[in-house]
């Protein structure tokens, strides 16, 4: 009578293969080494971390300090690395003129200005920002000392809600400044991009082409 152990070679195939345990053996061996080689890279990316660990409030936190220079002033806060400019802007400096439309950089109620360059806050990081110059709707101007465009807003009726008017100005403001053809639909086309959901359209236009006409 036959003994068919499995640690036989003949049970796998023939006398010159690998035995079910042996190849087993040799995995488990392998599997070991690598776990531990993993474990050893874990623990040295632990050192590095620690090296260079912020202070313990923050790390507990995972905030990060920055500063950040909006409007001509220095605001020194403490954010997440994840955080956009536009919730830095509104939840740690305390600068809520900028609104948060969709969130997704498609209504552009956001818009800032960025080195003097309208940007979506809302789909850009607030580190990246650190050295920036940073303009927000609060930078423009103020009661009694009105920016042409606000000026022309007021007068023309360009609003209705008021959600979406400082992402509308602060486009504005940057349209001045940019290579725009003289007519309605010129104008239009440059501000795709910022979405007024009651639909006052034709007075932001109007209000653009009088501050255009008076800059």
């Amino acid at each position: 009578m036959s003994n068919n152990r499995s640690d036989d070679p003949s049970a796998n195939g023939g006398g010159g293969g690998v035995s079910r345990r042996t190849f087993l053996t040799h995995a488990g061996v392998a599997g070991a080494a690598a776990m531990e080689a993993r474990l050893a890279m874990a623990q040295d990316d632990a050192k590095t971390a620690s090296a260079v660990a912020l202070p313990e409030g923050l790390a507990a936190a995972g905030l990060i300090p920055l500063t950040l220079r909006v409007n001509g002033r220095e605001h020194r806060v403490r954010v997440d690395p994840r955080a956009s400019l536009l919730d830095c802007l509104r939840e740690s400096a305390g600068l809520t003129g900028t609104k948060k439309g969709c969130d997704h950089g498609q209504c552009g109620a956001c818009t800032v200005h960025v080195n003097g360059r309208r940007v979506l806050s809302c789909l850009t990081l607030a580190v990246m920002q650190e050295g920036s110059d940073v303009t927000t709707i609060e930078g423009i101007g103020q009661p009694g000392h009105l920016h042409p465009v606000q000026e022309a807003f007021v007068a023309c009726d360009a609003y209705q809600c008021g959600y979406c008017t400082s992402g509308q100005i602060m486009s504005g403001v940057a349209l001045l400044k940019e290579p725009c053809g003289p007519d309605d639909a010129d104008v239009k086309e440059l501000m795709s991009g910022n979405i007024c959901r009651c639909g006052a359209y034709p007075n932001i236009v109007a209000a653009i082409q009088q501050a255009r006409r008076n800059a």
